[in-house]
């Protein structure tokens, strides 16, 4: 499978789009700015001489709709009001939107007139200026010159591959690996995940200059077994509710069989061991904290009515898995059954999110090139 051809999220602004629906991701975002803060604060504090110059961003994974900016915005209010704290002028900007070439590039230039006037009415027509680009492309290839990034961030990117792991033949009616499935499949999402990283650690260490940082967020799990619950119930059920299709007549199990997902959620430890492996960063810091299936409901707080809140849970996390997943799927099991598969895999949700409130467990890294 041609992973950097396909994999986008859902283009639009329709019901099923990403730009509908990318609540969580919006979360995720806010919840990882203690660590983006933390690290543009030491660079003030120790690399300052890099506020000198054009301060050069990349957002790696952009994707496109209300959040394509947000991370951008933050960063540039938070190496501002550093400067300000050290009396210092602060920076030009060049911000690198990056992503692949089937993102929906065009709806993230319409959004450009709007956050450059937001920056001039916030901050005065002197601030800046700033600079926004695309850069159409795979983050497990090369982007940028040599020494020529400050700052690299990524939110909810890094836990897909660059391809499907090789030796998945026995991994039969799974689309990523279960507690049913054989020793190989595990060791083969390891492998893969574990070269992709160090692919992806050799690349920005040439394109960061020396003292540079990288934040990133990604989805990962608590437990280095791989079987647990956060890891891969969710895509457990969507493989029943394409097997139901095949009981339908909808889908051919020849078909589920041929399809694994190019994505791994990594443990801590595994993080770990790759960044040491490879040796051209320093870790930072890195932590966990959890979201809820349910983007829309922050807190599983609403407890009343438990029966048609848990059917709205159901709902809203299958919109977001859809606006994630439905280009992939459609490319390889037509878009005449993406209805029906995620009407039923709202079912299912709804019946597990009225027994267990499920949260997903993300990872977020601060890394320095040595």
């Amino acid at each position: 499978m041609g992973a950097v051809n396909i994999i986008h999220m859902a283009n639009g602004d329709g019901e099923s789009s990403y730009s509908k629906n990318s609540r969580l991701q919006e979360t995720v975002i806010r919840k990882a700015l203690p660590a983006l803060k933390h690290t543009i604060s030491g660079i003030a504090k120790h690399d300052d001489a890099i506020f000198d110059k054009c301060f050069n961003i990349a957002d790696l994974g952009c994707s496109s709709g209300t959040n394509t900016l947000l991370s951008a915005s933050n960063i540039i209010d938070m190496v501002h009001e550093a400067c300000e704290e050290n009396n210092r002028t602060t920076p030009q900007f060049q911000v690198s939107l990056v992503d692949l070439v089937g993102n929906d590039f065009n709806a993230v230039f319409e959004l450009l007139p709007d956050f450059y006037a937001k920056l001039k009415k916030d901050k005065g027509e002197t601030f800046g200026p700033c600079f926004v680009s695309a850069v159409p492309g795979s983050f497990y290839e090369r982007l940028f010159p040599d020494d020529s990034l400050h700052l690299v961030y990524s939110s909810y990117s890094l836990h897909w591959l660059s391809r499907v792991p090789e030796g998945l033949e026995n991994n039969t009616s799974n689309i990523y690996f279960s507690k049913t499935s054989a020793p190989n499949v595990f060791q083969a999402y390891q492998k893969q995940y574990a070269n992709d990283f160090t692919n992806f650690l050799q690349l920005r260490s040439k394109e960061l200059v020396s003292g540079g940082r990288m934040v990133f967020t990604l989805m990962g799990r608590t437990l280095s077994d791989v079987t647990f619950d956060d890891c891969c119930l969710p895509w457990e059920m969507l493989t029943h509710s394409l097997l139901d299709l095949v009981k339908e007549g909808l889908v051919r199990e020849s078909d589920i069989t041929s399809f694994n997902m190019p994505y791994y959620n990594p443990c801590m430890d595994e993080v770990k061991e790759v960044v040491q492996t490879e040796g051209s960063f320093s870790l930072e810091s890195i932590s966990d904290f959890h979201v809820n299936w349910d983007p829309q409901d922050a807190d599983y707080t609403n407890t009343n009515g438990f029966t048609d809140l848990s059917d709205s849970h159901g709902e809203n996390s299958a919109k977001m898995v859809r606006a994630v997943m439905e280009p992939l799927l459609a490319s390889h099991f037509g878009s005449s059954i993406i209805d029906e598969l995620f009407k039923n895999y709202s079912k299912r949700l709804t019946k597990h999110l009225a027994i267990k409130r499920t949260r997903h467990v993300n990872l977020v890294i601060s890394l320095t090139k040595k």
